[in-house]
Formats: C-alpha cells, structure tokens, sequence
C-alpha cells in the first residue's frame, strides 16, 4: 500500500496516510484538527542513475551546472 502526504486546508497540517488501493478519501480526515477538507500533494522523490550506483564515485560538480 502506498504512502501519500495530505494537506489540510483548514488548518494547514500536513501529514501522511498509508492508502490501500480501495479506500474512499472520504474516510480521511486531517490528524490535527479532523477535518476532512484535505488534499493530496505530490511529493518529491529522486532518480537514481542507471546501475544502482550512489554517485559517490563519480566526479563532483562544485557548480551544480554540470552536464551529467
């Protein structure tokens, strides 16, 4: 089941709900202050390179605007 991070729109709070594939979001409700005026937001994930590999290896890139 995944992990999706929600946001109330009442209060503000932010916080997490582990989601099975049939739930309704009518069953959530804000941990904080129980409302159940939430949304989803997306959040943010990385892409890791091909092999598997951390990067520590590789070259470093002091700048960030390196073309790797």
């Amino acid at each position: 089941m995944p992990v999706f991070t929600y946001a109330c729109k009442d209060c503000g709070g932010k916080f997490d709900l582990l989601v099975g594939v049939t739930s309704e979001k009518a069953e959530f409700k804000c941990k904080k202050c129980g409302s159940k005026n939430i949304e989803k937001i997306i959040g943010s994930f990385s892409i890791g390179k091909a092999g598997g590999g951390s990067g520590s290896s590789g070259p470093s890139c002091p700048t960030g605007t390196c073309p790797f």
